[in-house]
């Protein structure tokens, strides 16, 4: 089944795409994201395009880019989105791939922008038990880095922390353990979805729109 991944560019994505890289029933033809046209970022995430495409050379697969206007009204995303999708049915997509975990209103939304599309959408890591998916995801070497979190709900000094053994000992009961609450999102630079790991750097820490985010470059060493 030729196959689409939705990137986010977090953990979450990630391991969706370990998990499908391993399904024989899968051909893997791409990742797809939308990208803030005005700030040139993975939206919520806030990671650079840079970043984002030595991913997807990374996972040596081509990276198809949404771009969308900041604000971006709802309407203009569906249109957006229902043009790419129409693009990659036209071009013998059969399936596109989301890293949700449990939040219903989210798939049923994704499920509802596909129905009558003809393209099949695919969770392949929905309703794992979050505190043994974190614990799995970095037993299998995924690494990744806390690029935003939210304030409210975690503290800001976690941000920048890599996403390991550590900071989920350290991380409050009442906080998810891969963040599907909304806690925090992740940038990941290596793990066996990846042919090689990427070098990040760290820049400056900023708090807007009710987050702190940690901005993170990709360094030469990458190249």
């Amino acid at each position: 089944m030729k196959t689409l991944l939705s990137w986010s560019t977090g953990k979450d994505s990630a391991w969706s795409l370990h998990v499908l890289q391993q399904d024989p029933a899968i051909e893997l033809v791409g990742l797809f994201t939308t990208l803030n046209a005005e700030a040139d970022r993975v939206a919520m995430h806030s990671t650079r395009r840079a970043v984002m495409e030595a991913q997807a050379q990374a996972a040596d697969l081509p990276l198809h880019v949404i771009e969308i206007p900041y604000p971006c009204p709802n309407d203009v995303y569906e249109a957006r989105l229902g043009a790419f999708v129409e693009q990659a049915k036209a071009q013998g997509v059969e399936a596109m791939a989301f890293g949700d975990l449990f939040l219903e209103d989210i798939r049923d939304y994704r499920e509802k922008n596909l129905e009558g599309s003809g393209i099949t959408p695919l969770f392949p890591i929905w309703q794992k038990p979050t505190p043994a998916l974190a614990r799995e995801m970095v037993a299998g070497g995924l690494r990744a880095r806390l690029v935003s979190v939210d304030p409210k709900q975690l503290s800001a000094d976690f941000v920048g922390r890599d996403f390991d053994d550590d900071f989920l000992d350290e991380l409050p009961e009442v906080a998810d353990p891969c963040g599907e609450n909304g806690e925090f999102h992740t940038c990941v630079y290596a793990g066996p979805m990846f042919s090689h790991p990427l070098v990040l750097e760290a820049g400056e820490r900023v708090e807007r729109d009710g987050f702190v985010f940690a901005d993170f470059k990709l360094s030469e060493a990458s190249a």
